[in-house]
């Protein structure tokens, strides 16, 4: 049965219109975004296919093109609606976090950088700077490099920090491999970095490993 043929209050477009989105399914979300569906199959079917395939929806909206593209009623233009999506959505949620940020404890640090560096596929690191009351001052990108090379230059950073008038600061880095364990050289770097910056009396009061699962906070692990 085509969804144009059900009672009218059950329709995903009709009811967002009378009852908001939040009122919507994960798969009526997905219908009204995808608009139509497939053979055999109405949006609402093909959304529920797809979540079925995926197992969850932040499984599926994370999907690569190549992954996504190769479902049945998907395809490279489907991919691209749904990377648009996405990316509107984190760009939303950054600009909220951005304007309001106060760095209160690892939890609030570890949502603001899986945002910022969860979905990035090669290593990135950044530095935030903060002032005494732990207020983001800026976020500065350090570094960008393949998955395997990343280089970061401590002298850099403490310009920064000075630059910034930055009472303390934060480091973080992405493992786009997906493992958010620490390396000997993640370890070794930022203890010379808080040696560093202790000279010129600005805190490092901890450094993230970001995947787009998860966190690791080397102050929670002990290593700062």
């Amino acid at each position: 049965m085509s969804i144009k043929d059900w009672p009218e209050g059950e329709r995903p477009r009709e009811k967002l219109m009378m009852r908001g989105a939040a009122a919507l399914s994960d798969a009526e979300l997905l219908a009204v975004l995808l608009r139509v569906g497939t053979r055999g199959m109405s949006a609402v079917d093909l959304a529920r296919h797809l979540l079925g395939e995926f197992g969850s929806l932040g499984r599926l909206m994370s999907a690569d093109a190549k992954t996504l593209s190769a479902c049945k009623g998907m395809g490279l233009a489907g991919y691209a609606q749904f990377a648009v999506v996405r990316e509107i959505g984190r760009r939303i949620l950054c600009e909220e976090l951005q304007e309001n940020a106060v760095m209160r404890s690892p939890a609030d640090v570890a949502d603001f950088l899986r945002l910022h560096l969860g979905h990035e596929r090669v290593e990135v690191s950044v530095a935030l700077l903060l002032n005494r009351q732990n207020q983001l001052i800026a976020m500065h990108e350090l570094s960008r490099g393949t998955v395997a090379e990343n280089t970061v230059y401590i002298r850099e950073i403490v310009k920064l920090a000075l630059d910034g008038f930055a009472d303390s600061l934060i480091l973080a880095h992405n493992h786009p491999g997906g493992s958010p364990e620490p390396s000997p050289e993640d370890i070794a770097f930022t203890r010379r970095l808080s040696e560093a910056l202790s000279l010129v009396d600005v805190s490092l009061l901890d450094h993230f490993i970001v995947t787009a699962r998860e966190t690791r906070s080397f102050k929670m692990a002990g290593l700062v």
